[in-house]
């Protein structure tokens, strides 16, 4: 007589013939599903059916039911959905540690990229102040490629169309504005001595103005006529500039506005090409820098118009210059040069030191007297204090 029972192991019908194992005091029969050696149940006693063994040859010669597999499926999904749980409730609790640890260490401050990725802050140059933003306004700035900074703090910067020169007191607060020619004026270059008297190149001429109220004094004069396309001021108040009109001139002035010097040819005559577009720095000793835009190199000179050296060149490498635009010269005679892939720093013999990124560019850097360094950047004024 065939009888059927559930397999108390995996479930699967087991079917046994009760006449063929009359009278056995332990009758056993084998689950064709999971391999399980089981006593049949008891129906006189009342005792169900017994797992005596499990034959693990057999499972793998045999064919699992489904609802072996969901059995052997649940413990690995309970596994799952704890580990889950708990890493939903340790990530907020490892952020808020990690989050303290580092408000509580000196870790380097994050800014955050325009891809909205986070990134350290350059260590070698902190922050300081930062001011500016896009518009017309009072103390916005639509192009602003020229800075310079006076003996009292305040700081001047230069719209590149238009002839808008703003000025600013020492914590970047706007004082007041001024204006130079018309919509179609291009400013070239911008520098401030100590007390106060602002050089403006524009239109190829030098004027010299009272940057508190933008009074015009006068234009510096120069017998070879007009031609500057940039000009900085030296410690000793003397003003050192970019000729460009038939040659690469460099030319100083002393502070009541007279020739001291000039220096012929001053690129070309050490690189054997010409150059029309040069920026122009002084260090403390009054050795002169020429950064050639188009020889991609910094030009040496002594403060008696001899050349030194000269370092950089056209390329991709640390040292290297592409599309260069501002050059600047620190209290300690390290020289900064700015281009599309940031600001590099060398020592004053032309060894490449390091480089640093700041926000938006450097179309215009100057030091002050507590040599910090000013950034103006199209729409934007940092400053930064650099390490020694």
């Amino acid at each position: 007589m065939l009888k059927t029972f559930d397999c108390p192991k995996c479930g699967a019908p087991v079917t046994y013939d009760r006449q063929e194992i009359p009278g056995l005091p332990d009758p056993k029969v084998r689950c064709n599903y999971c391999g399980s050696t089981l006593i049949v149940p008891d129906e006189i006693h009342g005792q169900p059916a017994r797992v005596v063994n499990i034959d693990l040859r057999s499972i793998t010669r045999s064919k699992p039911s489904r609802l072996l597999w969901m059995l052997l499926a649940i413990p690995v999904l309970i596994g799952l959905a704890v580990v889950v749980a708990m890493l939903g409730i340790l990530t907020p609790l490892f952020y808020s540690i990690n989050r303290s640890v580092n408000q509580n260490t000196n870790q380097p401050t994050i800014s955050r990229t325009l891809r909205g990725e986070e990134k350290p802050a350059d260590s070698f140059a902190k922050v300081l102040l930062k001011f500016g933003e896009e518009g017309i306004g009072p103390g916005m700035f639509k192009d602003a490629r020229s800075i310079a900074v006076d003996g009292s703090g305040r700081i001047y910067v230069g719209e590149y169309t238009g002839g808008r020169i703003q000025v600013f007191d020492a914590a970047g607060k706007f004082l007041t504005q001024w204006s130079i020619g018309d919509r179609k004026t291009i400013l070239r270059g911008l520098a401030a001595d100590r007390k106060g008297t602002v050089y403006v190149v524009e239109g190829g001429k030098i004027h010299r103005y009272q940057g508190e109220t933008g009074t015009q004094i006068d234009d510096l004069p120069y017998g070879e006529g007009w031609g500057f396309d940039d000009a900085t001021v030296g410690a000793d108040g003397s003003v050192i500039a970019a000729w460009y009109r038939n040659r690469d001139d460099i030319v100083r002035f002393n502070n009541g506005g007279q020739v001291t010097k000039t220096i012929r040819a001053a690129i070309s005559e050490a690189s054997g090409d010409s150059e029309l577009n040069t920026r122009v720095a002084v260090d403390g000793l009054g050795n002169i820098y020429a950064l050639g835009h188009f020889n991609s190199a910094v030009f040496k000179f002594t403060p008696e118009g001899k050349f030194l050296n000269q370092f950089g060149s056209a390329g991709e490498q640390p040292g290297q210059f592409r599309a260069p635009q501002a050059i600047a010269v620190d209290g300690k005679g390290r020289v900064y040069v700015s281009d599309i892939k940031g600001i590099q720093i060398f020592d004053g013999n032309g060894r490449y030191l390091r480089t640093f990124s700041s926000e938006g560019g450097a179309s215009g850097m100057v030091f002050n007297d507590s040599n910090e360094l000013f950034v103006v950047g199209r729409t934007r004024v940092i400053k930064y204090s650099l390490k020694e």
